[in-house]
């Protein structure tokens, strides 16, 4: 799981570098952009991402062999928001002209999604299919798919951003069409070995079993958690594209470029924080709520071992880190605002580990809906409108950041209470006739 969420971040980091060329108004265009990209994935992402709880629980119930028809039932969710993305690309531009950027970063943004939206059906596939083996107990295949795209995607940002091979140089429109390929790419492997089999998962005969009812209730649970992720992610969005915006490209292009280095930090957090989900969805399962703790207080110690770590590192060496994604022609100035903010990064990841770890405990438990709902009220009614007006009274990026810093340790603390409640003890999350 670490290796996995730690390929995502690394095409993250790479496109950073590998555009970093072009200036800031590229790195601004493609780091935004990709983040607008995510946040139209995120929603069926999050629905689809409750298939591990469900799978994990029939796992500890010893009824492994009736989870294919959950695979099939992400699938169908990956179809869905895969033509749904394809008829927004006319309404693309028109929205993005609302935004707060300059006309040459907005028409590059503008470009690079018309691209990039086209992989948001590949995106949703693999994380369905990785979460149904995740919860199988079976990591390496979604690992494996994410190594795939993460090679593809640097190899060919190679090839097509600055024109190699006899490629032409398509700059960050570039970088777009080697990211959607690569995500099909990823897709196409993970696909391959569910289909046949591979990994000790059972093999698909069939759609029998299938049913409206019980694809319901997989969207009846996973729903809230994609609504949570995307309406959270929202509240970023409006935080980066109108809140930050309104300080000018260089700040854009400074935080794009602390969120690259912290995705670092989040992703392989994340991932280990799933791993101990899968453990707490398969002691659920078997019945035995009491063995959760200890598998929540160890995930807990590593990923705030891991973020503790990693924040160290960006006290000590914030302008170093910087300066690898910075372009020559921009580099003292995105290195000069972004220090400040990479060092002020390094507090609120303690308080992430938390919640990370935390919110995917209660997912694997199905306690989505109460986790969903806090999250989006503190997200659009405490940290957007507390940022907007801070900017707004000259807090500039340093005030943005103390936003972000108490945002993230409010949460911490909303989910350390709900966890100690013990309300996700009397969750049912399988239906009485799979049990």
């Amino acid at each position: 799981m670490v290796l996995a969420r730690a390929t995502q971040a690394a095409i993250t980091f790479a496109d950073a570098i590998q555009v970093k060329d072009l200036g800031k108004g590229a790195i601004a265009a493609t780091a935004t952009g990709g983040l607008n990209i995510a946040g139209i994935a995120i929603l069926p992402m999050g629905t689809v991402f409750i298939l591990q709880s469900f799978v994990s629980q029939l796992v500890g119930r010893n009824a492994r062999d009736e989870a294919p028809r959950f695979a099939w039932y992400g699938l169908a969710i990956a179809l869905g928001a895969g033509l749904i993305s394809l008829a927004l690309i006319p309404v693309i531009g028109p929205v993005m002209q609302l935004t707060g950027f300059s006309d040459h970063v907005r028409d590059q943004m503008t470009s690079y999604m018309d691209i990039r939206i086209t992989s948001i059906g590949a995106i949703v596939g693999v994380e369905a299919l990785g979460a149904y083996y995740g919860g199988l107990g079976n990591t390496w295949m979604q690992m494996v798919a994410s190594l795939v795209t993460m090679t593809v995607a640097i190899v060919l940002n190679w090839i097509l951003i600055g024109g190699h091979l006899g490629a032409p140089a398509m700059g960050v429109d570039g970088a777009a069409l080697a990211s959607t390929i690569a995500s099909w790419t990823g897709f196409v492997v993970i696909a391959v070995a569910w289909r046949r089999g591979w990994g000790g998962a059972p093999r698909p005969t069939g759609r029998s079993g299938l049913s409206i009812r019980e694809l319901r209730r997989v969207i009846e649970f996973g729903l809230p958690n994609g609504i949570n992720w995307v309406l959270e992610f929202a509240a970023f969005q409006v935080f980066i594209n109108i809140v930050l915006a309104r300080l000018g490209d260089d700040a854009v292009a400074a935080l794009n470029v602390v969120i690259a280095v912290n995705s670092v930090a989040f992703m392989p957090a994340w991932g280990l924080a799933s791993a101990g989900a899968i453990l707490a969805g398969q002691a659920i399962g078997r019945g035995a709520r009491d063995d959760v703790w200890p598998s929540v207080r160890i995930s807990l110690v590593c990923t705030m071992s891991w973020m503790c770590a990693i924040g160290a590192l960006y006290l000590a060496f914030p302008d170093r880190v910087l300066a690898i994604f910075a372009p020559d022609t921009d580099a003292g100035r995105i290195v000069e605002i972004g220090t400040s903010m990479l060092v002020m990064s390094s507090l609120w990841q303690v308080f992430d580990a938390v919640g990370i770890t935390l919110s995917e405990t209660l997912r694997a438990a199905g306690d989505t809906a109460w986790t969903a709902k806090v999250r989006i009220i503190l997200a659009w009614f405490v940290f957007t409108p507390t940022a907007y007006a801070t900017v707004s009274q000259g807090g500039g990026p340093v005030g943005a950041m103390l936003c972000m810093i108490g945002y993230l340790a409010v949460i911490a603390f909303a989910l350390s209470m709900r966890f100690r409640s013990g309300a996700w003890r009397s969750i049912e999350l399988i239906e009485p006739q799979l049990a």
